[in-house]
């Protein structure tokens, strides 16, 4: 019965390894969504500014969006829910940022804090199903980060400081991005590799 059931699990894990590979582009322009996304925060760190939340909530929004797309035809893959999480959540505080630009720094620290446990939450999931794929260990590290991000902005409510969040926020996407970049364009060499051998 546990031969069955590690069987069973590594079938899960290879259809997930699989579904990286075949949408290596989908995770590739949601990596470079989210870096462009965090250079502009760490540019910009002064939440405050309209025009700043309002382009962060349009790349959170078309990020969450391409991480969607990349999701079409995984639903049997192992943590197939968390990753729907994820994405509700990033579109779900973008939209917010796109609606209330000016709310106060409590309640955007309060999104921020959800946003990163969910996030780090899901990299950590999504990192450890798809290993040993090359480089698994950069999404790893970026699900980890925006763990202790979470955990240092919630020891630290209220913020008073608008570049705290900019700054925290800014981390995180480009970590994340940068890992869920790099190991999509490695799923795709290694796939394109594989590819005559099969």
């Amino acid at each position: 019965m546990a031969v069955s059931l590690e069987d069973a699990a590594q079938a899960m894990r290879e259809a997930l390894r699989e579904t990286v590979r075949r949408h290596w582009l989908w995770h590739l322009i949601q990596g470079g969504c989210m870096g462009v996304a965090g250079l502009l925060a760490l540019a910009y760190p002064l939440l405050s500014s309209v025009a700043m939340v309002a382009i962060l909530g349009w790349i959170l929004i078309i990020s969450g969006l391409v991480q969607a797309i990349s999701l079409i035809g995984a639903r049997h893959v192992p943590h197939f829910w968390i990753q729907l999480i994820s994405v509700v959540l990033s579109v779900l505080i973008g939209w917010l940022f796109l609606l209330q630009p000016r709310e106060g720094l409590a309640t955007m620290s309060l999104l921020l804090v959800v946003y990163l446990m969910v996030e780090g939450i899901s990299k950590v999931v999504f990192s450890l199903t798809i290993r040993p794929i090359p480089n698994w260990q950069w999404v790893l590290g970026s699900g980890i980060l925006g763990l202790v991000l979470a955990a240092f902005l919630l020891g630290n409510l209220p913020v008073s400081a608008g570049w705290v969040l900019g700054v925290l926020l800014g981390l995180h996407l480009l970590a994340e991005g940068s890992a869920i970049g790099y190991l999509a364009w490695n799923s795709r060499v290694s796939g394109a590799s594989t590819e005559p051998s099969q």
